[in-house]
């Protein structure tokens, strides 16, 4: 088997865990080789000449699987996500493992799906940007987070996001504009989010309905005006398994669209996947149908079959 391993060297606690994927993984005949990236090399060199090989695997936090994901659309080169993170939000979204030997068998004998990435523009430098997400991209609150988060992350771990939440306890309230495919919605709140994958915790998703096979991206408005009224709605997401729950309504408005245009007053800071770019809104997104194609577990594979 001849397998392309893109690894951030800065992402996570810095443990060297996909060097004992290496060791699980590797066979008599197979090629295995290594590209390393401590963000001043590009993904998109790493993987020039990625359709050489049987599976590329990504090897970092959400951020650099979602940029291999992006640098990779539409080409179905099998991708195997390698939770070497600090949140490892792909991961959970797909349950997957995050144990060496267990991630090393999915790619032995890899089972794979194909998913949607979101797409997103916006003005940095005076430039227009364009960048891939897999999970989440959205202004506002969530980007305080993790402007706040990025540099507690080596000593905290993913405690480093509670921190920041909680040194951030008053987060700026904003009037959004939503340009969707069917019209404009208004409405105030301290973040707009722009969902393809929905998981935040292994049992809290942000939505009810998340697909991240549909087509479709979520759109969220988070309605509340400060950090502690978020926690109803919380609270609410891990007891609500079927979408019944009411009370989390009220502090988060949803739809669903193929591209959105987000317009804020006063302008917000804007993150995808975890980067924080120092962009502010607006910020446009739109879906990408079935672009990435991912070695999926057992059951995550059962599962997506009914989809």
């Amino acid at each position: 088997m001849k397998v392309l391993i893109v690894n951030n060297l800065t992402s996570g606690l810095h443990d060297g865990a996909i060097f004992e994927f290496m060791r699980k993984f590797v066979q008599d005949g197979d090629e295995i080789v290594i590209r390393n990236t401590d963000g001043n090399t590009l993904i998109a060199r790493l993987v020039a000449d990625a359709a050489k090989f049987d599976l590329v695997v990504a090897a970092g936090g959400d951020g650099t699987i979602a940029s291999v994901c992006y640098e990779l659309r539409n080409t179905q080169i099998p991708i195997l996500p390698y939770p070497a993170g600090t949140g490892n939000l792909l991961a959970t979204n797909l349950n997957q493992p995050d144990e060496p030997y267990a991630i090393a068998a999915m790619a032995r004998q890899p089972l794979l799906l194909d998913y949607d990435l979101g797409e997103i523009d916006f003005t940095l430098d005076g430039q227009t940007a364009t960048r891939g997400f897999a999970i989440i991209a959205g202004a506002g609150y969530d980007a305080t987070i993790m402007e706040g988060a990025d540099r507690l992350k080596e000593l905290m771990g993913p405690g480093a996001y509670v921190a920041a939440a909680v040194a951030n306890p008053g987060p700026r309230l904003a009037h959004f504009r939503l340009t969707l495919d069917e019209g404009v919605v208004e409405s105030d709140g301290i973040a707009a989010l722009v969902l393809n994958f929905g998981k935040i915790f292994p049992d809290i998703s942000i939505t009810h309905d998340n697909n991240a096979r549909d087509g479709l991206l979520e759109v969220a408005i988070v309605k509340t005006h400060n950090a502690v009224e978020l926690l109803p709605a919380i609270f609410a997401a891990f007891l609500d398994r079927t979408g019944g729950f009411p009370s989390r309504m009220d502090a988060i408005e949803t739809y669903h669209a193929r591209s959105v245009l987000i317009e804020s007053d006063p302008p917000l800071n804007i993150q995808y996947d975890g980067e924080a770019p120092g962009a502010t809104t607006p910020l446009a997104a739109r879906i990408l149908p079935a672009a990435t194609r991912l070695v999926v577990t057992p059951e995550e594979f059962e599962l997506r079959q009914q989809d």
